[in-house]
């Protein structure tokens, strides 16, 4: 018997059909979303990130890159900015007032990945999110900064599009076991039991269906899109609708 905690929905059926039709029809009023990644070694999620956050209707985008990638993405990512690099390329931990700075203009802010393993970034992203105090999406190797920070679960107003190794490391540290073999009912009770005690709403991104679970309540979803493109929807949807969380997420899986 599936429990009341849990729903599922499809793309022809979405769970809440009223969100989706009365979404902002103007961009002016469609919120605003500031995305921070990259390093010298990559930028594909962040350019992946701005362009889906377009294609999930949000309003005004902006895209900060350490500067190390000035110099390539000048020309054909002229949209994005450009704070102090460490030596390997990767953000330093001086561009913290900036990135804060920039995050009062945003409705929310969305660190896709792309960030490479760095300590001095690693301080700088854990002084972000100590400081930062709105809406915040993590995915990608931004996740992998708080593997050992279990506290990032019980931060309010965040959203963590995680893979299942991920999470396995995360609910760890919070006493639930979980592993690649567990049937899917047992995963759902643990995500049940994970996300009620919590405050984080949780993304979990499979192979051919995305689980949210929010305060306690699980929606499935099919879904076979990455966990960038995942993350730049729910990050649009939540800050457009951040009294319905839950329904936010769920919607913005059901749209992709």
């Amino acid at each position: 018997m599936q429990p009341t905690y849990w729903q599922k929905q499809t793309h022809s059926k979405p769970l809440y059909p009223n969100m989706i039709w009365d979404r902002p029809e103007n961009r002016m009023h469609a919120g605003k979303l500031l995305i921070i990644g990259g390093n010298s070694g990559g930028f594909a999620f962040i350019a992946e990130a701005y362009g889906e956050a377009d294609k999930a209707g949000i309003g005004t985008t902006r895209a900060i890159l350490p500067s190390s990638l000035a110099r390539t993405l000048r020309d054909v990512f002229p949209e994005a900015e450009y704070v102090s690099k460490t030596p390997s390329g990767s953000f330093a931990r001086e561009s913290l007032g900036e990135l804060l700075s920039s995050s009062l203009w945003a409705d929310g802010v969305l660190l896709p990945g792309d960030l490479g393993r760095n300590s001095e970034t690693a301080i700088l992203v854990e002084s972000f999110m100590t400081k930062y105090h709105a809406g915040l999406t993590l995915a990608g190797d931004a996740v992998d900064y708080f593997l050992d920070i279990p506290t990032v679960l019980d931060r309010s107003d965040t959203t963590l599009v995680v893979t299942l190794q991920q999470l396995q490391k995360l609910a760890a540290h919070h006493g639930i076991a979980l592993t690649s073999q567990l049937p899917l009912m047992t995963l759902i009770e643990r995500l049940h039991e994970l996300s009620e005690q919590h405050a984080a709403s949780i993304v979990l991104v499979g192979d051919s269906e995305t689980h949210i679970a929010h305060q306690g309540d699980i929606v499935t979803t099919p879904c076979k899109k990455s966990t960038t493109t995942i993350a730049a929807h729910a990050a649009v949807w939540r800050l457009q609708n951040p009294s319905k969380p839950l329904e936010a997420l769920a919607s913005s899986l059901a749209e992709l």
